[in-house]
């Protein structure tokens, strides 16, 4: 048995490359084991993966946590947003995921927009205007291109239900996660039928949405997991709404968040309704709300500049004059579904460092435009930006971050927060604790406080004056090689 202080239990965090898992002392916060399995994902024109590597990624996570996993009393998971699982009556994946950064969809998203009232009338509906990451897109997508797919659909999921079905053998989503499928009325907080209706989605073929702290079952006997028979299961959540709790947010403390993709959150008490489009309204995992934007091209996008160059990651260099926006895989925020990469201001005494710091300026450029959106009015300015995920130690990152935001950054000491976050999800249902004020005693947002800098006026102007130039060029969508 653990020496550890209170019942232990376990956070997941299935993401887009790998499943993470957590054992963590319910009463400290100590992880006190932990494990990880890798993901594939498809190249070429989509982005998928077969659900089922999810789970034999989880099993192997929670293999490497040894002993501590089988005393665990709960579990819960935290996953990637807006993944599209079709499953048959068996309970088998039809085809694989449509995942988050798959924007295939984007005609479909643009058509399903105009025909069910327009951006203001979905972001009153919904929260939020659909756009190609919207699991709505790509049922609508999916009904278009893979008709016989749909036929054979009986239960339709999105990536931490998956996970939690097969835990519990019962259908679940909750309030986070749901809230970006695109179906789900943020007002009302049930499934929008007229919705499902118009992209011909059965409401009987979706999960039941659970309450925040709902016990939504106990892990069925499994020969591939360590768990006790009878260990609890909680509600889970999206990776953002997992992050939130994880870091025990309080309404109006932005974060930004540099992994695969770039976000940039806070929790609020007002349901949001952007109807630019460019804040989605999610539901957080509590009662609350999680007003977010996203970015497709964050980490992934400046590394592979980087590899590109063939220099360190870190090897930047300040320059005034060039300018690049890494669009690698289209964008979501600004909305440019079809866009490149575009470089302007080459010289011939431009240098390789220069490009790099470039790329980083683009990436964070367009993560900050949204952050204003994202607050509250009222939300203090001059609070420092907790800053997240893979990118948040890197130096090159935080440096451009300061200058360009002019505010103080916070760089918590906790790794792993999605994974944290369901874990404190995990230790609310055994406690009947608010799930962020378990994060909070564990004081996981601990970190060094980088003070402000000016803030770098000049590189946001110029930035912006070469997007907008240059809006015909990525607005263009892809001719058709046939």
């Amino acid at each position: 048995m653990s020496a550890a202080e209170g019942p232990l239990v376990v956070g997941v965090d299935t993401s887009t490359q790998s499943t993470k898992a957590l054992v963590v002392d319910a009463a400290t916060g100590e992880v006190v084991a932990s494990g990880q399995a890798p993901h594939t994902v498809s190249s070429g024109a989509g982005r998928e993966s077969d659900p089922r590597q999810w789970w034999d990624a989880l099993c192997e996570a929670l293999h490497q946590c040894g002993d501590a996993a089988r005393e665990a009393a709960a579990v819960s998971v935290g996953g990637q947003q807006h993944g599209l699982v079709t499953l048959d009556a068996r309970g088998a994946p039809v085809r694989p995921a449509l995942l988050w950064n798959d924007v295939r969809s984007a005609p479909q998203a643009r058509r399903l927009v105009e025909e069910l009232g327009g951006p203001k009338a979905w972001a009153e509906r919904t929260g939020s205007v659909p756009g190609p990451s919207f699991t709505i897109t790509k049922w609508a997508w999916l009904a278009e291109h893979e008709p016989e797919a749909v036929r054979a659909t009986a239960a339709v999921r999105l990536p931490h239900d998956y996970l939690t079905e097969r835990l519990t053998g019962l259908g679940t989503t909750d309030r986070g996660d749901v809230s970006g499928t695109g179906w789900w009325a943020s007002g009302t907080e049930t499934y929008d039928e007229e919705i499902l209706g118009h992209v011909g989605l059965d409401p009987a073929l979706l999960p039941r949405v659970v309450q925040p702290g709902e016990v939504v079952g106990t892990v069925r006997h499994s020969g591939d997991l360590p768990f006790s028979k009878g260990t609890l299961v909680a509600p889970g959540t999206g990776d953002n709404a997992a992050a939130a709790l994880g870091l025990g947010l309080r309404p109006g403390t932005p974060v930004l968040s540099l992994g695969t993709s770039g976000t940039v959150y806070t929790v609020s008490t007002r349901r949001p309704a952007d109807p630019t489009g460019t804040v989605a309204g999610f539901a957080d995992a509590r009662g609350d709300w999680l007003p977010l934007a996203c970015t497709l091209n964050c980490t992934l996008a400046v590394d592979r500049v980087a590899t590109l160059l063939d220099i360190d990651r870190e090897a930047v260099e300040p320059g005034t004059g060039v300018t690049l926006l890494p669009y690698l895989d289209g964008e979501r925020t600004p909305n440019l579904p079809h866009a490149s990469g575009l470089l302007h201001g080459l010289r011939h005494d431009t240098t390789r460092g220069q490009l790099l710091q470039a790329a980083y300026d683009g990436a964070v450029h367009s993560l900050l435009g949204a952050l204003d959106l994202v607050l509250d009015a009222d939300a203090d300015r001059s609070a420092p930006l907790l800053l997240i995920g893979g990118g948040a130690r890197g130096t090159a990152w935080q440096q451009t971050v300061r200058r360009l935001s002019g505010r103080p950054v916070q760089v918590p000491e906790a790794k792993e927060l999605v994974a944290l976050g369901a874990a404190a999800q995990a230790a609310g249902v055994l406690t009947g604790e608010d799930p962020a004020a378990v994060a909070r005693r564990w004081d996981t947002a601990r970190g060094p406080v980088l003070e402000a800098v000016e803030r770098d006026e000049a590189a946001l102007a110029r930035i912006a004056g070469v997007l907008s130039d240059a809006a015909p060029l990525l607005e263009r969508e892809p001719e058709d090689p046939h």
